[in-house]
């Protein structure tokens, strides 16, 4: 019998500089997004944040609560990759999971983990792969 089990990394960057922000959560819903929202507010409480996203339903829902310093710019529909984090993802796959089976939701989780800690204390990495030319002049505007 197989069975899948799933497990869910938010993150948000700072394309200017390459901070990362993430956290591993139980599920993709409203509460879950209102959870790092709040998270990412509270780590950077003097600072004015746009968050990108996508238009996926539970980064639209009407229940969720922004904080004072940050506000959501949603993409145009059907195009994730001007969303710079999800190139991160496609880094995280291809450089920590590629070929990778895990025995327990947990050892997944416990590597996922291990994954985003890195990318978050490499800011470096990070902005190379999200410092597009053309965003960091529409951040700056």
């Amino acid at each position: 019998m197989v069975t899948q089990e799933y497990t869910y990394a938010y993150g948000a960057v700072d394309v200017v500089c390459g901070e990362m922000d993430s956290l591993i959560l139980p599920h993709v819903n409203g509460t879950c997004m209102q959870i790092f929202l709040d998270e990412v507010a509270t780590r950077h409480p003097q600072d004015r944040i746009i968050m990108v996203l996508d238009r996926a339903g539970w980064h639209r829902g009407k229940s969720l609560a922004l904080p004072p310093n940050l506000r959501l710019l949603m993409l145009p529909p059907y195009s994730p990759e001007l969303n710079p984090v999800e190139h991160l993802w496609d880094e995280i796959r291809e450089k920590f999971f590629h070929n990778k089976v895990f025995n327990s939701l947990d050892a997944l989780e416990d590597h996922l983990c291990a994954a985003l800690n890195h990318m978050e204390r490499t800011p470096q990495k990070v902005q190379s792969i999200v410092a597009w030319s053309w965003i960091i002049k529409a951040s700056l505007i």
